[in-house]
């Protein structure tokens, strides 16, 4: 088993001293089907300066749609993008940005040239700043990208976010991580659940690879659902997906 946390739709990885969190959607509270919008600005910062505090990662890594809206960000979201930065770097972590198939707008809202000029003077070979990228390599090698497309790099673990999963037991829906040993191209992969509590989550009970969005799903009954019991303060293992069926 990996030596990783899973806390509140999030997890943090030691090895490489990293908090890493997907799908923040941030903008979804003005879309119009959105009724309790609940703050988005406060619950995504104040969720995350907590998750800070507990662990003091050098890194907070965003996987992928930090946006909600493909054709336009309202300056209401740009505050909210510079405000979840600021959140990072008053906790003394570096914020790094990997784009989803959302962030058609990131680069406009999250520009180098209004940041570290260290940070911008170190390029991608992609022209991209050194704190916005299309997929991100840890310090123990692990490779973050959002999961909407095949990686470029190969890595012994990928983390991606992108289909939002969760499961169902007793009636209850929580949100998940979802684990795969060796699930794609030999190398493990975490899925992470939406960061975001506006977006509705996809419920993996009884979802088979074609479901999912992300092509990295191949073998979808060897993925463990780990879920957070936030009341109990403990991470709840459940069995590969095609063993828990025959429970459920």
């Amino acid at each position: 088993m990996l030596s990783l946390a899973v806390r509140d739709r999030a997890i943090y990885l030691p090895t490489a001293d990293a908090l890493v969190l997907s799908d923040l959607h941030v903008g979804r509270a003005e879309a119009p089907d959105v009724s309790y919008p609940l703050g988005e600005r406060t619950d995504l910062s104040q969720r995350l300066a907590a998750l800070c505090e507990e662990f003091d990662p050098r890194e907070v890594v965003f996987a992928g749609d930090v946006l909600h809206r493909f054709d336009r960000v309202s300056d209401r979201a740009v505050e909210t993008v510079e405000l979840l930065a600021e959140t990072c770097r008053d906790a003394g972590s570096r914020p790094v940005f990997v784009a989803g198939n959302h962030d058609t707008m990131l680069a406009e809202v999250w520009s180098s040239d209004d940041h570290d000029e260290k940070q911008s003077a170190n390029l991608h070979d992609e022209k991209q700043s050194a704190d916005l990228h299309h997929e991100y390599r840890l310090d123990d090698n692990s490779l973050i990208s959002h999961g909407h497309r095949h990686p470029d790099g190969s890595s012994h673990l990928h983390v991606v976010g992108h289909d939002h999963p969760t499961l169902t037991i007793d009636g209850r829906t929580r949100p998940c991580v979802l684990y795969g040993p060796e699930a794609y191209r030999g190398a493990d992969v975490l899925m992470l659940p939406a960061f975001t509590r506006l977006a509705g989550g996809v419920e993996v009970n009884q979802m088979r690879a074609a479901d999912f969005q992300s092509p990295m799903v191949q073998d979808v009954g060897a993925f463990r659902p780990l879920v957070r019991d936030e009341e109990a303060g403990e991470t709840l293992t459940f069995p590969p997906l095609e063993k828990l069926r025959r429970l459920l």
